[in-house]
C-alpha cells in the first residue's frame, strides 16, 4: 500500500469520526436525558383555624385547632429543621419527623404527645386567626414550600 492511500483512509476515518461525534451532539436530548429526582411534595392539605365551641383555651379547644400536611410523593420526607409560621410570625419548627409516602400529619396548637399522626406546638393560646390568616411552611433551607 501506498504512503498516498494511507494517508487518504486515516484522513477519511478522521473525517468520519468528527462527523460522529458532531452529529451525536446535534441529536436533540430526550426527556430521560434530563430527568430530575423525585423533589418531595409536601403540602398544606387542610386547616382548622377556628376550633368548633367555645374559645375557652382548654387543651381539647386549643387542639382542635390544626393544620395539616400531606405527601403527595410515595417517598418518605425529613421535615427536620422545616416550619409553619403564621402570618404574626409565629413559628413550629419540626424536630426529627419523617413525613411517610402518602401520609398527613396534623400539627394541633395545644399540648399534647406526638404521635406519627399529630404533632403538637405545646401553645396555651389559640394561633391562628378566626377571621384571617395565612399559613406558611418552609424547608429546612428555608425556602417556601406551601
Amino acid at each position: 500500500m501506498s504512503s498516498s492511500t494511507v494517508t487518504a483512509r486515516r484522513i477519511s476515518a478522521a473525517a468520519l469520526t468528527a462527523a460522529a461525534i458532531v452529529g451525536a451532539a446535534a441529536l436533540p436530548a430526550t426527556a430521560a436525558d434530563h430527568a430530575r429526582p423525585d423533589h418531595p411534595k409536601v403540602e398544606i392539605s387542610a386547616v382548622q383555624y377556628d376550633s368548633p365551641g367555645r374559645d375557652d383555651r382548654s387543651r381539647r379547644s386549643l387542639n382542635k385547632e390544626w393544620v395539616e400536611l400531606t405527601n403527595t410523593t410515595r417517598r418518605a420526607v425529613n421535615l427536620d429543621g422545616w416550619t409553619l409560621e403564621d402570618e404574626d410570625g409565629h413559628t413550629y419548627t419540626f424536630d426529627a419527623y419523617r413525613l411517610d409516602g402518602r401520609a398527613t400529619v396534623r400539627i394541633h396548637t395545644g399540648e399534647g404527645r406526638d404521635t406519627s399522626t399529630d404533632l403538637f406546638q405545646d401553645r396555651r393560646n389559640y394561633l391562628w386567626d378566626n377571621n384571617s390568616d395565612t399559613a406558611t411552611l418552609r424547608n429546612d433551607r428555608d425556602r417556601f414550600v406551601d
